[in-house]
């Protein structure tokens, strides 16, 4: 049975196998303190509905409290340790809407319904929740087993023992831009993402963390680093992994894989 993955921007994706629906790093806002939506439409509230909820790390366009408000009572959040302490008002919305919330660490290995697994892995990314003091908490991919092996890498560099923390998948998730005309470390571009994939040889990818959220008032700086990065990254994946089926979505898009 294939997996279904829809791309609702940023790194906000379902990923539906099995019957599940597993939400990635949920954001439905028009606009995020300096950062406004400039392609796609929000999502609509369908986009809300998961049995459960993967968050990758602190940062607010990743858990955005917002968001989660949305979530119906019920979905069970899974979030990187330390993340309540970290952030208040999480345990504050998760107790209003009555979300079950889990703290995981990357080598944990759970069941979140019948047929469906969630293995933790590693991010290379800064997870605290900033400006905000120096607690930490770490950054986070996933790896959803169900038909399918899903790899939703959230935010990330490439690092040495990626594809070897990461196991064989079908579907890989891959961060290529951002939200700003530069990237800091920890991140991947299309370039890097490339290399990744050629690295974990799925049999299918969708660039996802790019051409959703933009600095307000900064439209005409590096531009490209908006609009392009999805096809950038097909095109060097058809060099550096030509057997890997690419697919780039637009925004509220569903595809299925592989």
């Amino acid at each position: 049975m294939p997996v279904e993955i829809t791309w609702w921007g940023h790194a906000t994706c379902t990923v539906e196998d099995s019957g599940v629906r597993l939400l990635t790093d949920p954001l439905f806002a028009r606009r995020l303190a300096h950062l406004r939506r400039r392609r796609g439409a929000p999502p609509p509230p369908e986009a809300a509905e998961a049995d459960v909820v993967l968050v990758s790390h602190l940062h607010a366009d990743h858990l955005h409290l917002p968001s989660l408000a949305r979530l119906a009572p019920g979905t069970r959040l899974l979030v990187p340790r330390g993340a309540r302490r970290a952030v208040p008002g999480l345990a504050r919305v998760a107790a209003a809407r009555g979300l079950p919330v889990t703290e995981v660490v990357p080598g944990e290995e759970l069941g979140v319904r019948a047929g469906v697994r969630v293995r933790v892995v590693s991010a290379r990314h800064d997870g605290r929740r900033l400006p905000f003091g120096p607690r930490l908490a770490p950054a986070l991919g996933y790896v959803v087993q169900g038909s399918a092996r899903t790899y939703f890498a959230g935010d990330t560099g490439l690092f040495e023992a990626m594809a070897e923390e990461v196991g064989p998948v079908d579907v890989a998730l891959l961060p290529v831009g951002g939200w700003g005309p530069y990237l800091g470390p920890g991140h991947l571009d299309p370039a890097g993402a490339a290399r990744a994939l050629a690295e974990l040889a799925p049999a299918a990818a969708v660039p996802v963390h790019y051409g959703t959220y933009w600095p307000i008032g900064l439209d005409a700086v590096r531009p490209h680093e908006f609009h392009s990065p999805g096809e950038e990254f097909a095109r060097l994946a058809r060099q550096l992994a030509p057997k890997v089926t690419v697919r780039v979505p637009g925004h509220g898009e569903r595809v299925r894989l592989p």
